[in-house]
């Protein structure tokens, strides 16, 4: 029985295959593991069709924060990582997961918090001296908590302001969940919240929330995208991968990056370099 099987499995594969058949075996496609904010601010939904109809390339996004995504790229499950977080992505550099890094575009990050703003921070320009009012305050403040690159980038605010901040603070929430997520929390929390500006300008929950905070240079935020180091994992499809990345600083791409707009404010600003 075992045998008829065997054989009748090996005769269906020596079946021509329909023209279906044979478009799926030719489809190129890869795999992108990137940031929620490039997700959820819809930047992928603008681009990506631009970019499969130039190439005939089709895009399949993990949408993580950047710790997971590069962590998808360590374990050579993505073709190309696309992140926010440059400390992090010089140490997958280093570790020779991938051998170049390319930056793509940048925006900033926003300091959101309730209108009544309990920690007297709203019109301000200093990121430290505004964690050190809302830590002082002890007014509700909703991290990521997800090693995002704005989970990193928070950190960091918070260590270059001396504050050691622990979940086990009453008034720190870390949530564990992408921007969205955290945003709504923010939201039904009347809290504090470090944001990209591209989601929060795509978020439609505000409830009684607003940016009380911006403008400060530290708030700059970089993305930059690698291809997963196909010496290390051979299954990463290099050629495909490598025409995405050289298409996102082409004169094209960084025109489409730039060309995205919410409400007649533009998003993300394109900067590769030439």
């Amino acid at each position: 029985m075992k045998r008829f099987f065997f054989s009748l499995a090996s005769a269906i594969t020596l079946l021509p295959l329909s023209n279906n058949q044979i478009a799926i075996a030719q489809e190129k496609t890869i795999v992108v593991s990137s940031t929620t904010s490039t997700e959820q601010s819809g930047l992928f939904d603008y681009l990506l069709p631009v970019f499969e109809k130039k190439s005939g390339i089709q895009v399949k996004v993990v949408a993580v924060g950047t710790g997971q995504a590069l962590d998808i790229g360590r374990r050579g499950d993505a073709d190309v990582v696309f992140v926010h977080d440059k400390p992090a992505e010089e140490k997958f550099l280093e570790e020779g997961y991938s051998t170049k890094r390319y930056e793509v575009m940048y925006n900033d990050f926003v300091l959101i918090g309730p209108k009544s703003d309990p920690a007297k921070i709203t019109g301000g320009k200093d990121i430290q001296a505004a964690f050190q009012k809302i830590a002082s305050s002890q007014s509700a403040f909703v991290s990521r908590g997800d090693k995002s690159g704005t989970n990193a980038a928070e950190l960091r605010y918070w260590k270059d302001a001396g504050i050691a901040v622990s979940p086990s603070m009453d008034w720190y929430k870390e949530v564990g969940s992408g921007m969205g997520p955290a945003l709504n929390t923010a939201s039904a929390m009347n809290g504090y919240i470090l944001s990209d500006r591209a989601t929060w300008l795509t978020f439609k929950n505000r409830g009684d929330l607003a940016i009380l905070v911006q403008g400060d240079p530290k708030l700059f935020n970089q993305y930059g995208v690698m291809l997963v180091n196909p010496a290390k994992y051979p299954q990463v499809k290099k050629v495909e991968g490598q025409a995405f990345i050289d298409w996102l600083i082409t004169k094209d791409g960084q025109g489409t990056i730039a060309s995205y707009k919410i409400g007649g404010e533009q998003l993300f600003f394109p900067n590769a370099k030439k």
